[in-house]
């Protein structure tokens, strides 16, 4: 009887071992489009390869328009996606849950996005809250995300008026893009138009989340904040001025930026600039962003001071591609990918975790216009 047990008790723990083997962690990435203004494959979903930065097709949302930027929820279950962006009519944002076993997305449903030309979605710290971006009309909307990862309609739209020196570009307000402060206090929003960050207090208001006591924190004319990092530790903030091609270093402290320094994004300087994205590493050591031509396609990597927050230059890498509108850092922190917009195509580059410097691999997406990039490890 001894022996039969021990022979059980041997097969219970060779089964347990083989299923928690046969259980492997997989990442997706999920690369959202423009179509030209018309529907067509706005979002592809690919498994990427964690040790050779290989990415294979595995889904491709059809028939829907200018879904240029996607955002995930923080556990990976729910995607969002901006639609018919760019159009003269009001965009849209998308609800989207996401199926890791089949690698696919199924639509939850779409709210209007309360402006024009929705071009950035942004998170809260608890998940219960999403801040869309409109450009082209200068507005910013607040939603509530249900239970189940669906929007109800805007709890608030914000609109601005507003403008700056650059007549061509600054003619009028334009949100680019909002960011939610560590504490989950209050939210950021660049505003490219004005050269201004807008901060608001996220308060309760009648029972709903609102966005109050607008503050306008001024920055150099001309730059054109456009996206916004804060530092892991909670401390700096990061901002990428599109038009000046400059990176703002900010201190961060109870709802106020103080601006600490400017840098050059661009390795050389041009008539024109259209720095586009910014992102910081996990452990918070190594900054990137993305410059999108017209002279230089390149990503800018500089080291950061964990003591002061200042950056110092470590080089910067031709993108390989042209026009990188946005680029995303992997989970595991090894690799790094960017969506060349104007070439088709996204590459992957090896990132040195010790020096910051990226390496351009033999694999890339081609896809038509891409211009957002998500990354997520699923637990199967």
């Amino acid at each position: 009887m001894k022996q039969f047990l021990n022979t059980l008790v041997i097969v219970f723990c060779a089964i347990l071992f083989l299923s928690c083997e046969a259980k492997k962690d997989m990442t997706l990435v999920f690369v959202g489009s423009f179509t030209d203004k018309k529907p067509g494959e706005g979002i592809h979903v690919y498994q990427f390869n964690n040790e050779t930065g290989e990415c294979v097709l595995k889904y491709t949302l059809d028939s829907i328009t200018n879904t240029s930027f996607l955002k995930l929820s923080s556990n990976g279950k729910y995607l969002y996606s901006v639609v018919e962006s760019q159009m003269k009519h009001h965009g849209k944002v998308a609800a989207f849950k996401v199926d890791p076993n089949n690698q696919k997305l199924d639509l939850i449903n779409m709210q209007d996005c309360g402006g024009l030309n929705p071009a950035h979605l942004e998170i809260d710290q608890t998940g219960h809250y999403l801040t869309n971006s409109n450009y082209s009309d200068g507005s910013l909307s607040l939603f509530k995300i249900n239970r189940d990862g669906s929007l109800k309609g805007p709890n608030q739209v914000l609109k601005f008026k507003d403008s700056s020196i650059i007549k061509n570009r600054q003619e009028a307000s334009h949100i680019h893009s909002s960011n939610f402060s560590p504490d989950n206090k209050y939210l950021f929003a660049q505003d490219l138009g004005a050269d201004k960050i807008r901060r608001f207090k996220l308060t309760k208001i009648d029972g709903k989340r609102a966005l109050e006591n607008h503050h306008e924190i001024k920055v150099k004319l001309g730059s054109g904040p456009r996206h916004f990092a804060f530092h892991p530790n909670g401390k700096y903030g990061y901002s990428v001025a599109e038009l000046s091609g400059d990176i703002m270093a900010f201190n961060y402290k109870d709802g106020e930026l103080k601006n600490l320094a400017d840098y050059p994004s661009y390795e050389q300087k041009w008539d024109v600039y259209r720095t586009a994205d910014i992102h910081i590493s996990s452990d918070g050591k190594f900054l990137y962003a993305s410059n999108r031509g017209p002279e230089e396609d390149s990503i800018s990597i500089f080291s950061i001071d964990q003591e002061s927050g200042l950056l110092s230059l470590v080089g910067h890498q031709s993108t390989q591609g042209q026009h990188p509108r946005n680029f995303a850092i992997s989970p595991s922190g090894h690799f790094l990918l960017v969506a060349n917009q104007f070439s088709n195509n996204v590459v992957v580059f090896k990132r040195n975790l010790e020096t910051g410097k990226i390496t351009k691999l033999p694999y890339e997406i081609n896809v038509d216009s891409p211009s957002s990039i998500q990354m997520f490890e699923y637990a199967l």
